[in-house]
């Protein structure tokens, strides 16, 4: 491994990144292909670069293609690359990612959405590790490292048709599961804390502020909370930002709505009636409400799957791992 790179930053200190670090450190250095699963914007992007600054191909290139953001008919081009009049428009040769990346990596992002005939294509040179330029002849050899991500389920797509299953096996290799963020809260406050280094003028948040952050769902992941923190640096640089700041800032206003001023005379429209209260005088715990709340879903999915892990992971929306690791967690018996 090259000690003069800037590390990828996998930040955490919740018990799934620290066991995704280990994984990483043990694997750095094989050539097997990585599968990198996991929702939209939960670092599996960060996962790939780490490897490979890991590795021995550290020296070498990383290249990444986003398979979603390439039209299918240009997609080989780009894989493969092109010889000169291939196509209309090749004014030139040109050579493509599996080329570019030799003797490093290559990082196949969204691999879910790769159409069937690239599918098979990408097959044979994971089989072969020879490649044709689109037009061409000439077989050419590449020294490739592939690490595949996607936020697809490919044990679906494969049921539906979509994704061969001889190519997931020659895929997934090894399998690396980012968890979202919203079971892991504990990194919350540490990914603020990664994210306002970067920033030119950033703001701070109060401890209290911090603890709301990680209490909240964060659909988007760690993209959405870089996200935020760059709009509450923007708005908010050189400040303090307390809990009583975050419900403008969540929802990207720059300042909270104004109510008209009465008119004169104006009679006032009576009340309405106040909604129902969910806290006693005393308000609740909710991190043991929710806690109490997810270990009755666990085990009434447990009894319904008969025990089976791999039935109840489903039935909850869950991955396997996911589920065991709440499970231990819970301390509810892990059997299979």
């Amino acid at each position: 491994m090259r000690t003069d790179l800037q590390l990828a930053a996998l930040v955490g200190i919740s018990p799934a990144i620290a066991a995704i670090r280990s994984e990483i450190d043990k694997i750095a250095d094989a050539d097997a292909s990585v599968l990198i699963t996991g929702p939209s914007g939960s670092g599996k992007d960060v996962v790939a670069r780490l490897l490979h600054q890991k590795s021995r191909r550290a020296a070498r290139p990383f290249v990444a293609l986003n398979c979603a953001a390439v039209p299918a008919e240009l997609l080989e081009s780009e894989l493969f690359g092109h010889e000169l009049g291939a196509f209309t428009g090749a004014v030139k040769a040109r050579a493509g990612r599996f080329e570019a990346a030799h003797g490093g990596t290559l990082f196949l992002d969204e691999v879910g959405d790769m159409p069937a005939a690239m599918q098979a294509k990408l097959l044979r040179t994971l089989e072969t590790r020879v490649i044709e330029r689109v037009g061409g002849m000439l077989p050419i050899s590449v020294d490739v490292r592939v690490v595949a991500a996607t936020s697809v389920d490919l044990t679906a797509a494969i049921a539906a048709g979509r994704f061969r299953a001889d190519l997931l096996y020659r895929l997934d290799v090894i399998h690396i599961a980012m968890p979202p963020l919203n079971e892991r809260p504990e990194d919350v406050p540490s990914l603020v804390q990664h994210f306002l280094s970067a920033a030119a003028r950033p703001a701070r948040f109060t401890p209290a502020a911090l603890e709301a952050l990680a209490d909240l769902p964060w659909p988007g992941n760690v993209r959405e909370l870089k996200n935020f923190v760059e709009r509450a640096c923007i708005h908010h640089g050189g400040e303090i930002i307390g809990r009583e700041a975050l419900g403008q800032l969540l929802r990207g206003a720059t300042s909270p709505p104004l109510l008209p001023p009465a008119r004169p005379n104006e009679i006032a429209p009576p009340p309405r009636p106040a909604a129902p209260s969910l806290l006693g005088p005393d308000g609740v715990d909710l991190k043991q409400l929710l806690a109490d709340l997810e270990q009755a879903y666990i085990r009434e999915a447990l009894a319904l799957s008969g025990g089976t892990i791999a039935r109840c992971a489903r039935l909850l929306g869950l991955q396997r791992t996911t589920l065991i690791e709440k499970m231990r967690r819970l301390q509810i018996a892990v059997v299979d």
